[in-house]
């Protein structure tokens, strides 16, 4: 047998690990994907697991299952190791050669492991804290390790605030804004590093940077507040030195620790940073530095139970982007254009005399040549810089983040700005796992533009804007578009900490809050009063992201959050089902509602808060069918049932228009399949695609419409209706901001008007990903990828050419391996490149109805089609 007809297995993978170092799961579940011809299939199994004391080597499992796999042996403990391996065979008894090993490693699982105590700065005996008290501490200690015996060194860590950490004069890791935000009262995550190359023989030290961060600095708008989760920043550290001889070290925060200020003045995630270059402490994180006039410190209180490993990756910097323009302004500004909005920090290297001061400004967007910062409304965002005057010096700030494209430089005194100024891009080090391209370059650009967007708004938790006084992690933003998101990215791991963040802040009778975690927000938001399309994020999000990686656990950890949720509505529907009371958003930011009053869309509210409810009742049904709650599911199918058929008494009149005679209506009721019968479907249909042409093919549709409206007109056979939509360029539309030079998706659609100026409403975000939920559209049914089971196991390609678009293509990295189409229309013949992966399986829908089967690998395959419409 040759060597390509012989199946491979790649390196296995743990949970929905990027890096499965410091895990918090002891008995990980392990994927793994397989190369193996086209007629291979697996039908059997071994996981070896290398543990310190024993290998374990199951016995062949006859099984097709390759993707989270149950742990195979006895569970991990904390701080353990071990190399998994895999190997598969095939039903003539062909198997692989042992995968290459994964080698994954646990934290600390028990709150008992913890030695290490929350220590801050000593308190003043101030009864008030002054600006000088605020200001980022340092905190340091020394400590002696054994003549070169060091076998590995693990540092936990995390804050109440924000922390970089040092040992001996060096950084540990590449984290940014570690350790993330949580709901923090609950759950606070801490880190896991390797520092066995910090170590020295001797004398050592260890010292970190604080910062106030989402713990205590100034969030959300309205002027913000500070301290909401304590008014103290601190840290956790713990670092276990493992001896040869199998002895340990334990050098842990405490009270013997020394607390100073450094060269940060201050620091916030809204307001920027100044830092003062004259401040730097030579070696303070190095032995031997003189500390004599550092204060102590205290201890502060953290329950160890709280204390969390990671499921997801870490904020990082990810690339580097030079500027495309440099226009010099009068006296020393420098106006500086880098050519995409984005998420990050500006990094100068400037020379100067001591004391001279560069100040950063950040923008989205210019306005008659100059920084428009007004839509940032109380956000600062200005960074400043004190030079030391020591030569070159090469600064960026550490504890903030800046939605910009345009950076205004004051006091430059740098060399050439093209390579002396560099913006760094910073969110959540995601796996990209899905691609886009067609024929036409400017949905090209939109498509990129919701990528950006999505990296711009996925820092930590998925936000709704990265700029302005706001930056929270809104519901029913995420909810509309976990879909695109989980095709784009491997966003399972940090959604799903999230989802447990919405859980532990769901109230007592149900109610989910706007946006997670939760902070005070003004009497429009707090009390936090039951939404539609918001709350249902714990209804639907679970299962978008099922659907996308097949994950059953992250169902079942769900599960009571979205059943509480349904079960609140139900308590609040009348007796038919309606939910047509209380307060609700409705098509939030319709282009139609006045500027100041954005959820006063012309679709009835109480129609998209019952359909929403029977929506989410259905998929709590199905939630438990897949768990195997059968009494759950016939109960909360049921309810479906009712409330639906109470949405068609109510809303869809005997003509078969709607009570809202609105795109979103008919969207809504589409989608959420809310209509009698087919007849009633295909009328509902025909009068979308009527209300989209006499609208002239412009959006007509806020965050609840938008996302449904291109998929309800394809799934009632209007695709040319849908492409004129996706292709119309006067305002409102997807590709109107394009003409304005947009490079993310906008929160408005005309947050530039027409001529040039700048939306003057209040909410005017230039990086808001949820009306870029029409990528789905673009992956499903312009390229024509599709998971027709959950997590990819079955592949339905199904392509519907259109808009004079001849060509489209889609890639996919699914839990089974790589998924692509590309088609190309040629006058009457639709050609299809298709690529399934071994253990899934595929299908061609083609645009008359004819389905062909395939093998998997890679099948190019045409039909005789009409040719795609032209606009």
């Amino acid at each position: 047998m040759s060597d390509e007809q012989i199946p491979m297995v790649a390196t296995p993978t743990a949970e929905h690990h990027r890096e499965p170092f410091g895990i918090g799961e002891s008995s990980p579940r392990i994927s793994w994907k397989t190369t193996a011809p086209a007629d291979w299939t697996q039908q059997a199994f071994q996981i070896e697991v290398a543990r310190t004391d024993v290998t374990h080597r199951t016995d062949w499992v006859t099984s097709e299952d390759s993707v989270l796999v149950d742990w195979p042996h006895r569970p991990l403990t904390s701080r353990e190791r071990s190399d998994i391996r895999v190997r598969v065979r095939g039903g003539d008894g062909t198997a692989s050669e042992w995968s290459p090993a994964l080698r994954l490693e646990t934290g600390l699982l028990e709150p008992a492991d913890w030695t290490a105590r929350a220590i801050a700065p000593e308190e003043p005996n101030e009864p008030e804290r002054s600006d000088a008290e605020r200001r980022p501490p340092l905190l340091r200690k020394e400590f002696a390790v054994g003549a070169a015996d060091v076998e590995r060194a693990r540092l936990y860590v995390t804050a109440h605030g924000l922390y970089e950490i040092e040992i001996n004069g060096r950084r540990v890791g590449d984290h940014v804004l570690a350790p993330g935000w949580t709901s923090y009262t609950h759950r606070l995550r801490y880190q896991t590093h390797d520092v066995t190359d910090h170590l020295r023989a001797g004398a050592n030290a260890i010292g970190a940077c604080l910062a106030d961060g989402w713990y205590r600095g100034r969030l959300g708008f309205g002027g913000g507040h500070t301290d909401l989760y304590g008014d103290r920043v601190a840290l956790i550290a713990q670092l276990e030195i493992v001896h040869r001889d199998g002895t340990v070290t334990l050098i842990a925060t405490d009270t013997s620790w020394r607390a100073g200020r450094g060269p940060i003045l201050s620091s916030g995630l809204l307001d920027g940073e100044s830092y003062d270059a004259r401040h730097e402490l030579p070696g303070w994180s190095s032995p031997g530095f003189d500390d004599a006039d550092w204060s102590p410190v205290d201890l502060v209180a953290r329950d160890p139970a709280t204390l969390i490993a990671p499921t997801g990756p870490p904020v990082r910097c990810t690339e580097e982007i030079s500027p495309v323009l440099v226009t010099a302004l009068d006296a020393d500004r420098l106006l500086v254009d880098f050519g995409q909005n984005l998420v990050g920090r500006v990094r100068i290297t400037v020379a100067g005399p001591a004391g001279h001061t560069v100040v950063i400004r950040h923008a989205e967007v210019l306005q008659d040549g100059e920084l428009c910062v007004r839509p940032l409304r109380d956000a600062v965002s200005v960074d400043r810089y004190v030079l030391a005057g020591t030569g070159s010096e090469t600064w960026e700030p550490r504890f903030t983040i800046h939605g910009f494209r345009y950076a205004e430089i004051t006091g430059w005194r740098g060399g050439d700005p093209n390579r002396d100024i560099v913006a760094r891009v910073h969110h959540t080090d995601m796996t990209r796992t899905g691609w886009f391209a067609c024929s036409d370059e400017q949905v090209n650009r939109l498509h990129e533009n919701v990528v950006w967007s999505l990296r711009g708004n996925f820092v930590d938790i998925p936000t709704d804007c990265p700029q302005r006084d706001e930056r929270l992690g809104w519901t029913g933003d995420i909810q509309v578009f976990a879909p695109t998101a989980a095709f784009l990215y491997d966003c399972h791991g940090m959604l799903a900490s999230w989802l447990r963040d919405v859980s532990v802040e769901q109230h007592d009778d149900g109610t989910v809050p706007w946006y997670v975690p939760a902070i005070p927000g003004g009497p429009q938001w707090t009390p936090t009063r039951p939404g539609a399309g918001w709350g249902d994020v714990v209804a639907l999000t679970p299962w978008d992201l099922y659907q996308a990686s097949g994950d059953t656990a992250l169902l079942a950890a769900q599960y009571d959050s979205a059943r509480r949720w349904v079960d609140l509505i139900t308590e609040l529907a009348d007796e038919s089902g309606l939910w047509n009371r209380g307060y609700q958003l409705g098509d939030w930011l319709d282009p139609f509602a006045p500027p100041d009053d954005p959820g006063a869309g012309r679709t009835d509210r109480h129609l998209i808060a019952t359909a929403y409810y029977a929506w989410s009742l259905r998929h709590v049904a199905w939630t438990a069918e897949v768990l195997g709650r059968k009494d759950d599911r016939e109960r909360y199918e049921e309810l479906a049932r009712r409330v639906r058929q109470a949405f068609t008494d109510e809303y869809v009149l005997p003509s078969g228009l709607m009570t809202s005679d609105t795109q979103t209506a008919y969207a809504v009721a589409l989608r959420f399949d809310l209509l009698p019968d087919a007849a009633a479907r295909a009328d509902a249909g025909r009068r979308l695609a009527e209300l989209v042409a006499s609208g002239g093919h412009t959006i007509q549709t806020g965050f609840i419409g938008t996302p449904l409206v291109a998929p309800a007109l394809s799934a009632t056979e209007h695709d040319d209706t849908a492409y004129a939509l996706l292709l119309q360029q006067e305002c409102p539309s997807w590709l109107y901001a394009l003409r304005h030079d947009a490079t993310t998706i906008w929160e408005r659609w005309d947050s530039m008007l027409p001529d040039g100026t700048v939306n003057p409403g209040e909410m005017t975000s230039f990086n808001h990903y949820a009306l870029g939920a029409v990528a789905q559209w673009l992956h499903t049914t312009v390229a024509g990828l599709n998971a027709s089971t959950p997590g990819y196991h079955d592949i339905l390609f199904r392509p519907r050419p259109g808009g004079g678009i001849t060509w489209a293509s889609a890639v996919h990295e699914s839990p089974y391996g790589r998924v692509a189409i590309r088609w190309e229309q040629q006058e009457s013949e639709l050609t299809v490149e298709a690529t399934v992966p071994t253990g899934a399986t595929g299908r061609i829908e083609w645009p008359d109805g004819a389905v062909t089967h395939l093998p998997t690998g890679t099948t190019t395959t045409s039909r005789p089609t009409a040719a795609p419409t032209n606009r």
